[in-house]
């Protein structure tokens, strides 16, 4: 996918459920009516969150907002769309660094934004117009030279982050310049100083909502070594975008203080700025009692329906975005680009990984951890693409005995009496599973699913029996560690409906190294010239679907629905998808103070 870039998302948890689910991990994890609570104010109430704020109080002028971005875990500081990796850094890009691009409610490109795209008549040509007032915070032009480098750094050998995949493989003269075979990419074209045309070997139904949406200011960036660019001051120490804000001062990790870009495209936002602060989800409802946060995502876990701040009104939509296992099965060959399966891998055994799905109480987690507002995930394509998501089918439903039948044909049987079930050649079975911190119900929800592998006989350890740090975590994902057999992770899938720049076989972000030829046949025909006919599109995606449940390289878990926290003083916010490109320069306060 090109244009809106996966995101790793932490899963946040409260500690005031940790007793729910440690009661179920004492023994048989089996939910019973006295541990499941009424559902009536979850998944009902969460179709009643409004998309927008109703405050119509008068607005002062200017005003500074204050935003929480909820995490235990300090934003890294890749603070540049072309490097970043994970959701802590998108949260503060979004203020200063948006995508070019204004997309429609199918997610498909449309004009109003900060540039505008046209097809030609057979789809393979794509020009990229930018808005002639779009200029960088230091006071340069965002140029067509900006637009085309940014692919030129993401194609070129010496790049180390994880853009570059088939979508970008599909431009003509690409694979050549990753080469090294030529000095330029023959398919992009630089037309005049705001305009870029963009060749493909084949029409790709995904350019549509997926095409890559940001430049890189060249004057900037010109200099460095590719390979130095993810570590450089323009990165990491003072950034530059062209948003409705941009940094004023920053201490990595924890703050940024934004001010109002004046010289925004589109016209001042009507805030004087935005304070950003990491803020942990075991305070965030003190927090926001106090008024110490105007804005902020707002854990599904804490949300009742009861226990909430009455100063701050909730917005809602389903979230683009699903709670996954995942279970490594190889490794990223980097000099070739690709995923390698290792056939002696501890999880290549297909039963073993279908067992480990049918094993979770996936229903208990949402309605329990989640109230409702995550709910059992049955397809890697999200119900959000509704055009796509074959509901047909069922996923991995909680059947533990069907587990079990799985392990036994599969030779994974007790043979020492222990209770745990020992490898077909009768060794011990061991297998490390990794999952992130979030905070102390993140432990919990590890352990209810461990105890869910170990109630079907499966031995299943926490890696370095602990919780990984968000940043850790990929890391040692990312670098196919030795020592991870399965993890616990999130996707963010952003608005293009491929799933090939996360299951391709050429994809770095295929984190389990699946390999299948009829997996990579059917992305590939997913964006071909034949997939824009809809019809044969969402065929060929239902297939790939019911493949991936089949094969099990990685199994959904969770759906999600988001949640948002706004104090009563903000205005003219909403988050319908689709809707106005400048949702953040249009919010406004309508007192000094936060309300308490």
């Amino acid at each position: 996918m090109l244009g809106n870039t996966k995101k790793k998302i932490v899963s946040i948890l409260f500690i005031a459920f940790v007793l729910v689910l440690s009661a179920c991990t004492s023994g048989k994890s089996t939910p019973t009516a006295q541990e499941t609570p009424a559902t009536s104010e979850s998944v009902k109430e969460s179709g009643k969150f409004p998309k927008a704020t109703t405050n119509t109080a008068a607005a002062i002028t200017g005003g500074t907002m204050n935003y929480g971005l909820i995490s235990d875990t300090p934003f890294e500081g890749i603070l540049n769309p072309v490097f970043y990796n994970g959701s802590p850094d998108a949260d503060v890009l979004q203020f200063f660094y948006p995508s070019l691009f204004a997309i429609d409610e199918n997610f498909d490109v449309k004009d109003g934004g900060a540039a505008n795209i046209s097809f030609s008549n057979d789809n393979k040509t794509v020009n990229v117009k930018i808005d002639d007032k779009l200029n960088w915070s230091d006071g340069n032009p965002v140029t067509a030279e900006d637009y085309a480098f940014a692919f030129e750094v993401i194609g070129n050998k010496d790049y180390d982050g994880v853009r570059y995949d088939t979508s970008f493989m599909n431009i003509v003269g690409m694979e050549d310049y990753h080469a090294g075979k030529a000095k330029t990419i023959s398919g992009i074209k630089v037309v005049n100083d705001k305009e870029v045309q963009i060749d493909f070997k084949e029409a790709d139904p995904s350019v549509k909502s997926g095409l890559w949406s940001y430049p890189l200011e060249k004057k900037v960036f010109g200099d460095i070594p590719v390979a130095d660019m993810s570590s450089s001051d323009p990165v990491r120490k003072n950034p530059i975008g062209y948003g409705p804000f941009k940094i004023k001062a920053m201490v990595t990790g924890e703050s940024v203080q934004f001010e109002a870009n004046k010289d925004y495209f589109h016209g001042a936002p009507k805030l004087d700025g935005v304070n950003l602060k990491v803020v942990n989800p075991n305070v965030l409802i003190e927090s926001l009692k106090k008024g110490d946060i105007d804005l902020a995502s707002f854990p599904n876990s804490l949300y009742d329906g009861k226990n909430v701040p009455t100063n701050v009104e909730f917005l809602g939509r389903q979230e683009l975005s699903y709670d996954y296992i995942g279970f490594k099965l190889g490794k990223f060959d980097k000099a070739k680009g690709e995923s390698v399966m290792n056939p002696d891998a501890k999880m290549a055994n297909k039963e073993l990984r279908q067992a480990m799905g049918y094993a979770l109480n996936n229903e208990q987690v949402g309605t329990q951890l989640y109230h409702g507002l995550r709910t059992p995930a049955t397809s890697l394509i999200i119900p959000a693409f509704a055009q796509y998501h074959d509901d047909s089918i069922k996923g991995y439903n909680y059947d533990p005995e069907k587990a079990k039948q799985l392990l036994d044909q599969a030779g994974y049987v007790d043979k020492d009496g222990d209770g745990l079930r020992e490898d077909p050649k009768g060794n011990k079975l061991t297998i490390n599973y990794s999952a992130m911190s979030g905070d102390t119900i993140s432990e919990a929800r590890a352990q209810f699913y461990l105890q869910n592998w170990k109630d079907v006989g499966l031995n299943v350890q926490l890696l370095d029996g602990r919780l990984q740090e968000f940043n850790s975590f990929y890391d040692r994902i990312e670098k196919d560690d030795p020592d991870i057999d399965v993890y616990g992770a999130a996707w963010g899938t952003g608005s293009d409906i491929s799933p090939a720049g996360l299951y391709g076989s050429k994809a770095s972000f295929n984190y389990s190294r699946f390999v299948s030829e009829e997996s990579d046949k059917l992305l590939a025909e997913g964006v071909s010239p034949k997939a824009f006919d809809m019809t044969y599109r969402k065929d060929i995606y239902n297939q790939w679907q019911q493949l991936m449940i089949d094969q099990a390289p990685v199994i959904p878990t969770l759906y999600r629905y988001e949640v948002q926290a706004v104090n009563k003083r903000i205005k003219n916010y909403d988050i319908t998808y689709g809707g106005s490109y400048d949702v953040l320069s249009a919010i406004e306060l309508t007192s000094e103070t936060p309300v308490k």
